[in-house]
């Protein structure tokens, strides 16, 4: 199906801000972090410049944490996916660490260990995304030795916090023993990492690579339950699904109304999200979105769509306001 553009957003998703917007924060927090990654040797004080970023990154997903959410589906096209996953990653793991009531020295912890887990083989992953055989046995080496590779290179550029470094060393690992470096279980992983782990195993699930689809967010959560269950914490999990939702913030859906539209946030329960309307039930391209609340009768998820079933393209302001442009 052609993908539509729509024009503009109704009156009441606009609301102007002084600040620079939600999304433009995120954007420079990912390029501040890529600047930073590819330029570690030149820093003469990597700790505080990595802490700054993640601070910057927690104060915008506080102001708004649906944009934040959003752009895991719908702002991959910012700079390079290996940073972009980072990010993304760091914005599930700080939410989810805020739901379990972590001090925010803890939550700056999971940041910085996520938005750096990936380090070890960051010259590699871009090679990896686009790659369209087989990974070979020598790229399975890299990769089953990033973990350690990232925590020498974060020593040598004199990072010295312990959690963090075991953050970036332990975020394979998994509950049954399954993972690397070290095949660790249950306690033996710290909290901290599992968090990361889990946000990492999600964000990578609905972000499209050259070799496979991206999974809808539904399958991505099926997977999580049902696949993933013996190497997850169950009750990590719970409180991830309560923090995501059963329908993510973002997710393109098609209502019992017939209408499509997109999850722009939490409802009345995990079943019933907030729903702007992009097409209306006859299928026609609303001028402006129009509201939905999902748990009047009439009106609740019926499926959840792929933007190209959905035919229709937006951007993020006509949906989440003046905070989420670029």
């Amino acid at each position: 199906m052609e993908q539509r553009p729509i024009e503009s957003p109704d009156d009441t998703s606009v609301t102007p801000h002084s600040r620079q917007p939600v999304l433009r924060r995120i954007n420079e927090a990912h390029r501040e972090l890529e600047y930073l990654l590819f330029n570690l040797d030149r820093e003469a004080d990597a700790q505080s410049r990595f802490l700054d970023v993640a601070g910057e990154l927690i104060a915008a997903v506080e102001d708004n944490p649906d944009i934040a959410l959003a752009c895991i589906l719908h702002n991959q096209d910012e700079g390079s996916y290996a940073v972009r996953h980072c990010i993304d990653t760091a914005v599930v793991a700080m939410l989810v660490a805020r739901a379990l009531d972590k001090l925010p020295h803890q939550i700056l912890t999971v940041v910085a260990g996520a938005l750096t887990m990936n380090i070890g083989m960051l010259h590699k992953h871009e090679q990896l995304q686009s790659r369209l055989n087989a990974i070979s046995n020598d790229e399975l080496a890299a990769i089953h030795a990033h973990p350690q590779e990232g925590v020498d290179i974060l020593r040598r550029a004199g990072i010295t916090d312990e959690e963090w470094l075991d953050c970036v060393l332990l975020h394979h690992e998994n509950e049954d023993g399954s993972g690397y470096p070290f095949g660790k279980t249950g306690n033996e992983i710290p909290l901290t990492v599992k968090i990361i782990s889990l946000a990492d195993r999600y964000c990578a699930r609905v972000s499209s690579r050259s070799y496979r689809r991206s999974l809808l967010p539904i399958e991505a959560l099926r997977d999580i339950l049902l696949a993933d269950h013996q190497i997850v914490d169950p009750m990590l999990t719970a409180c991830f699904i309560r923090v995501v939702g059963m329908y993510p913030t973002g997710a393109v859906v098609r209502l019992a109304s017939g209408e499509i539209g997109v999850v722009a946030g939490k409802g009345s329960d995990s079943t019933a999200p907030a729903v702007q309307v992009l097409v209306g039930s006859d299928g026609v391209l609303l001028s402006a979105p129009v509201r939905r609340d999902t748990g009047k009768a009439g009106f609740g998820v019926r499926e959840m769509l792929s933007g190209e079933q959905a035919g229709v393209r937006f951007r993020m302001w006509q949906v989440w306001g003046e905070d989420a442009r670029a």
